[in-house]
């Protein structure tokens, strides 16, 4: 008698066997007791979740003849049952859409779609891998799917689920198969590994249920492989000689490396994952993943619902989540996802690979962005301007970009704010620029138009010093405005750290003053002045 693999032979034989998929089961079982069985069913999820099993479960719950009607517990011993067990059944055709593309293939299962079941109550058929039907395919489809006769029923499963029309998705109900947890995958495997006769580790049973990535099927195939080699004991050692580590281990070991600031080891654990297989382009795409992963836990925290960890690897994935900052880890996807696409199309691949594996040894010795943000005020706009103006007048800063552009330096180190308006009405903001002093400042007065000065109401104006200064007294300091004109004027907004700062709010120079603060006489205070540039 020919071997039956585990994937077959241990394939859910009824609702109650599903695993992992418990929710679409309850609602089916509902379904049929509530007699509401829909005429469409669309299966959608990534491969070895049980789709094409969980059809053949409902093909039998339909059709079992042991039953006087739909029943939720099929007997899986009458001919009806066993034939849809294994795919043969007369009345419930498999089709793969794969090879049966074309709009003639549809023609002709609309045709049989009319004539009545042989044995059963329902002529069922399960078309996998729907989406690869031509588009004349789908159209032709599309009646027969949406009003068929009342002893027939579909049932299509798909992988890429985004390929499938929208016209055809809503004349199904839709079941989203999620991945199997770890868990439920080990919990099954051990239970399949007893009935085999095989002793396994609990840490082998968790290595396999992890490589499989959510796939029951790829977790039975990699036991059986186990199984060829040794029969009687499975060990971790020699699951290590056949097979790798789980991706997300080894890359987890890789970042453990960077964070330490090893560039030799993060080299070695990448020649170590590559030497086994994997590709480039895959090898970038679990690093996004894992990396992806320690960024929600690093901002939402290990127990929001966004975040997906691997069983019985949460506390690494905690713990490696705090060596990174945020903004090192939006880095790190942005240059791996740099890197998987230019691998794609270079002969030098493995080259940028090594190289973006030393950037990430070295991330921790560079200063994140939120350390340089962390003590530095950003730029501020003050816009008052009304409604009507395409640009409101913004207070731009020309000396560091972090001076809030709506402040005044007063004498002493006194700080108060002022926005003036012009003389159509409309409010205007002043620039600062670099003065005598070297620091920036801005105007005491009210702002300049068109370019023409601007002066107080009278030319000499006292100004107070802020509150917990120890600035001059009004008896002692005035403040008066100048205009600026000629090659000075163009010196200052030839300015590099002025120019870029106008580019940055879009302004448009009007004109160039200067605010002077003047000692009176007898005052041990020092006269100085600061430029400053109106802008529109």
């Amino acid at each position: 008698m020919a071997y039956t693999v585990l994937a077959r032979k241990y394939r859910s034989r009824n609702f109650e066997e599903v695993i992992g998929q418990e929710p679409i089961a309850t609602t089916l079982v509902n379904a049929i007791k509530a007699d509401r069985v829909h005429h469409g069913f669309l299966f959608t999820g990534t491969r070895g979740v049980g789709k094409t099993s969980m059809a053949r479960i409902l093909a039998k719950a339909l059709n079992c003849l042991n039953a006087d009607a739909p029943t939720t517990e099929p007997c899986c011993e009458c001919d009806a049952c066993i034939a849809i067990g294994e795919g043969q059944d007369i009345d419930v055709v498999e089709i793969d859409a794969a090879s049966n593309t074309g709009v003639d293939n549809i023609r002709e299962l609309r045709g049989n779609a009319a004539y009545r079941p042989a044995r059963s109550r329902y002529k069922i058929y399960i078309i996998d891998e729907v989406h690869m039907l031509s588009t004349g395919a789908f159209n032709a489809l599309l009646k027969t799917l949406e009003e068929p006769p009342e002893h027939v029923k579909f049932i299509l499963a798909t992988t890429e689920i985004q390929k499938v029309p929208a016209t055809i998705q809503s004349r199904c109900q839709r079941y989203n198969f999620r991945n199997i947890s770890p868990d439920a995958i080990a919990e099954r495997l051990a239970g399949i590994a007893k009935d085999e006769g095989a002793q396994a580790e609990p840490a082998v049973l968790r290595r396999v249920a992890r490589l499989a990535n959510g796939s029951m099927r790829d977790a039975l195939s990699i036991l059986d492989q186990l199984l060829s080699l040794s029969g009687e004991k499975l060990t971790i050692d020699l699951l290590d000689e056949i097979l790798p580590p789980a991706q997300d281990e080894q890359i987890l070991t890789l970042l453990k490396h960077a964070a330490a600031g090893d560039a030799g080891a993060v080299l070695r654990a990448v020649d170590e994952i590559l030497s086994h297989g994997r590709a480039l382009e895959v090898f970038c795409n679990d690093a996004i993943a894992t990396v992806r992963t320690l960024l929600h836990i690093r901002i939402c925290g290990a127990d929001a619902e966004i975040v997906d960890i691997p069983a019985g690897a949460r506390d690494e994935y905690v713990s490696l989540s705090a060596q990174f900052e945020e903004s090192q880890y939006v880095q790190m996807i942005a240059m791996l996802e740099q890197l998987r696409r230019n691998v794609r199309f270079s002969g030098a691949g493995r080259a940028l690979t090594d190289a973006l594996m030393v950037r990430f040894a070295r991330m921790r010795e560079w200063a994140p962005i939120e350390q340089l943000l962390g003590g530095s005020a950003r730029p501020a706009a003050v816009s008052t301007a009304s409604a009507e103006k395409k640009k409101s007048p913004d207070a731009l800063v020309a000396e560091p970009v972090r001076k809030a552009a709506d402040r005044q330096r007063l004498p002493g180190g006194g700080v108060s704010s002022t926005l003036g308006s012009s003389a159509n009405g409309v409010p205007q903001t002043q620039l600062a620029s670099v003065g005598s002093t070297g620091e920036a400042s801005a105007p005491a007065g009210p702002d300049s138009a068109a370019g023409s000065p601007v002066h107080d109401a009278s030319p000499e104006t006292p100004i107070e010093a802020a509150p917990g200064n120890s600035a001059p007294s009004a008896a002692t300091a005035q403040v008066r405005t100048t205009p600026i004109d000629g090659e000075e004027r163009e010196r200052i907004l030839k300015d590099p750290v002025v120019r870029q700062v106008i580019e940055l709010f879009d302004g448009i120079p009007m004109g160039v003053d200067r605010i002077e603060t003047v000692a009176a006489e007898g005052s041990s205070v020092e006269a100085e002045y600061d430029p400053v540039i109106t802008t529109e």
